[in-house]
């Protein structure tokens, strides 16, 4: 009972640390846009010079003349409503800008997380294994020169290998039909998840010689326990821990890579509208990516925290014994 009571309290703590971080993120968020040089109002006539009366005009109908608390308070007010504002730049409502982007966006990380977890954690586990081989000294060689390759090199070689010279692959686009986006979204996928999956790789392995080198698993292998077995239960499962908090911190980071990639292959995904319009000064639409892109970090975070007693038995153990 004590312990219920004690993983309880743990994650109420924790689910109020997120709604903390989330208000401090939006009150930062906010104030951006008036640590920008220059009047907001002037963004929204840009290209021409208004008068002092369209300017008055513009800050009436915006409510720049409104204290600053109080243009905060009718913001976050919106925001828990989903009303992020106007869009300067689409002349429609930032929601509506941004759903239109999102499904480009989830399917591109949600092929990515997967690319991460069976190649990333796979390598890991046969480096682990095969440590002293050929086979792991190809892991780590693919290691080393994943985590050095950034996203946007792997696009340029990905795009002129697979795309334009061997013609696997559209190099441009999302694709109409869900067949066709999944082909469209595979080079965006692979040129997003290299650097991920040698991260993962390296930890996924470490954490794997770290168990093997526990003394009950030497214990268990000597009293002649199928390798196989002891692998699965006493080595894999605890070394997950650590493999699905980085996991959990990598999907999480992937939101702002998708910028690169997005503009590489020509997507139209919330990557690139972040640097459409963050070029084109859409401040209502940059700050309500913004936000997303932290509350998706707090909230995997969070949920990996929560997760991770139930993934390794000895934290919880941990927790009932304090």
């Amino acid at each position: 009972m004590t312990s219920v009571r004690a993983a309880a309290r743990s994650a109420l703590c924790r689910l109020l640390g997120m709604a903390v971080t989330l208000l401090v993120t939006s009150f930062l968020v906010f104030s951006s846009l008036y640590l920008a040089p220059g009047d907001p109002a002037a963004f929204l006539v840009r290209g021409r010079s208004p008068s002092p009366d369209e300017l008055a005009a513009i800050r009436q109908q915006y409510g720049f003349n409104d204290p600053f608390p109080v243009r905060y308070w009718h913001w976050l007010d919106g925001v828990l409503h989903g009303d992020f504002g106007r869009s300067y730049l689409f002349h429609q409502s930032v929601a509506s800008v941004l759903w239109s982007r999102l499904p480009a966006t989830l399917l591109l990380v949600g092929v990515s997380t997967l690319m991460i977890a069976v190649v990333g954690v796979g390598a890991g586990i046969v480096g682990a294994l095969r440590r002293g081989t050929r086979t792991g000294s190809a892991v780590l060689l693919m290691v080393t020169v994943g985590a050095a390759v950034p996203s946007f090199v792997a696009a340029i070689v990905l795009r002129s290998v697979l795309g334009v010279k061997l013609g696997w692959f559209p190099t441009i686009g999302n694709g109409t039909g869900f067949v066709d986006q999944l082909h469209h979204v595979v080079l965006p996928a692979i040129a997003l998840s290299v650097t991920f999956m040698a991260l993962v790789t390296r930890v996924t392995r470490s954490a794997m010689l770290d168990e093997l080198r526990r003394e009950h698993v030497e214990v268990a292998l000597s009293r002649g326990m199928p390798r196989g077995a002891v692998i699965r239960r006493h080595v894999l499962r605890n070394a997950l821990g650590p493999i699905v908090t980085v996991c959990g911190l990598l999907v999480s980071g992937m939101l702002v890579s998708t910028a690169i990639v997005e503009t590489a292959f020509g997507m139209s995904g919330v990557g690139s509208l972040l640097v459409q319009c963050v070029d084109e000064l859409d401040f209502q639409v940059v700050q309500a990516i913004v936000l997303l892109v932290v509350a998706a970090f707090v909230v995997v975070n969070t949920a990996v925290d929560l997760v991770y007693p139930l993934i390794d038995p000895r934290v919880r153990a941990a927790g009932g014994a304090r």
